[in-house]
């Protein structure tokens, strides 16, 4: 008997959750009982009263194991919704990233010319070295992280995913 394995898909799962403590502990470990990694995780308050939190997790899996995870998390008590983004439709996705690059005549004059391209915008500035800000799409800000390795990468912080549905519906 032959086993077929399902093949691993990219999914953005956006939960709305009661802002309390021990939930992202839950949630975490509803991922890790299962082997799977989390390869983005962004949590932010949305509720003028501070009650409710979105958070963002991107992963990957084959879609029943992705299907079971979107169960457990909505079976959670303080998980108010569960959206796979990925699978619900046309989504946006955007990702800032502080990226500093140290560097002197020609790679310097390079590093702000390719900012320039991509529209990242130096944020601080001494003789030697930039802090570049960066949004956009994860793979944008890859791409601009490669080229920045080859002129004097320094060091990189990233906020990670937040996806949102296009239109004027909520998720």
């Amino acid at each position: 008997m032959k086993i077929q394995h399902r093949e691993s898909e990219r999914h953005v799962l956006a939960i709305t959750v009661d802002n309390e403590a021990g939930i992202l502990a839950k949630i975490a470990g509803l991922f890790t009982a299962r082997g799977y990694n989390i390869d983005s995780l962004t949590v932010a308050d949305i509720a003028e009263n501070h009650s409710v939190s979105r958070i963002t997790i991107v992963t990957n899996g084959p879609p029943e194991v992705i299907d079971q995870i979107e169960a457990q998390l909505e079976r959670l008590v303080p998980v108010h919704k569960v959206v796979d983004l990925t699978q619900a439709g046309p989504h946006v996705e955007r990702e800032l990233a502080l990226v500093k690059v140290a560097g002197t005549g020609e790679k310097r004059v390079e590093a702000l010319r390719l900012a320039d391209i991509f529209r990242a915008r130096p944020v601080d500035t001494t003789t030697e070295s930039f802090v570049f800000e960066i949004t956009g799409p994860p793979d944008k800000i890859d791409s601009f992280i490669a080229l920045m390795r080859e002129l004097g990468l320094v060091e990189v912080g990233r906020t990670g995913i937040v996806g949102m549905m296009r239109g004027a519906e909520p998720a």
